[in-house]
């Protein structure tokens, strides 16, 4: 096999993983959908749709490891050693091998996609447990409308959030797309990437920091329909 046709593959995989994502998406959005839906019977739905979410994160730690290891190998093949080609498949293997038997609960648990489920059907329980009137009324309409809108601008962009990402550490929103690209920008500047958040303390924001709101995401949406509706 060409390293060309080791690049293809790679690349194929890269599009699997990000189709791997939004499904991750999808179980979460489902499993707040039960929540919402306050059906007590769909409990176990909920745990099965959690094992789901911890399975497609071992399947895409498994993909990230596979490229990290095959691209490492094949850096190693040049061209004055083609021969080296050879041994490929059995280096790659070897070395997977040793990066699976390293992945534990903990690291699973961990991922992005997962904390982000448990975050979210979390907060979800938490909105499902309180008194739906409670305070609204007391709020007056103009002041409930600013507030939301300042709670779904991205301090980034300026203008609403198409997917909110919550960080971790200092619990602030951004959108996904402007504040990874400012994490990129930061990295490849060999600088840290400080809360865009005015006041903020965090002066590290970490991709590993960010997880997908999903409760956020539908409030935004559902805002706009109301909108749309007016």
């Amino acid at each position: 096999m060409s390293l060309k046709a080791v690049d293809g593959i790679l690349s194929s995989l890269k599009s699997c993983q990000t189709d791997l994502g939004t499904g991750m998406d999808i179980v979460t959005d489902v499993a707040m959908d039960l929540v919402e839906a306050e059906d007590e019977e769909m409990n176990p739905g909920i745990k099965e749709m959690e094992a789901m979410i911890l399975q497609c994160a071992k399947l895409d730690r498994e993909i990230n490891y596979f490229v990290d290891i095959v691209q490492q190998a094949t850096a190693e093949v040049t061209p004055q050693q083609p021969e080296a080609m050879f041994s490929l498949s059995a280096k790659v293997k070897e070395r997977f091998a040793e990066r699976i038997a390293q992945l534990s609960n903990a690291d699973l648990n961990n991922h992005q996609k997962v904390a982000a489920f448990k975050e979210n059907i979390k907060n979800a329980l938490q909105q499902a447990d309180q008194d739906p009137a409670e305070g609204i009324e007391e709020l007056d309409e103009d002041i409930a409308v600013t507030q939301s809108q300042v709670n779904f601008t991205c301090p980034l962009t300026q203008v609403e959030m198409l997917n909110p990402m919550k960080n971790k550490k200092c619990n602030h929103h951004y959108d996904e797309e402007a504040i990874l690209s400012l994490i990129k920008t930061k990295y490849s500047q060999k600088k840290k990437c400080r809360c865009p958040v005015v006041g903020c303390g965090n002066g590290d924001v970490k991709e590993s920091d960010l997880i997908p709101d999903h409760m956020l995401r539908r409030k935004i949406q559902n805002q706009k329909r109301k909108s749309n509706q007016t």
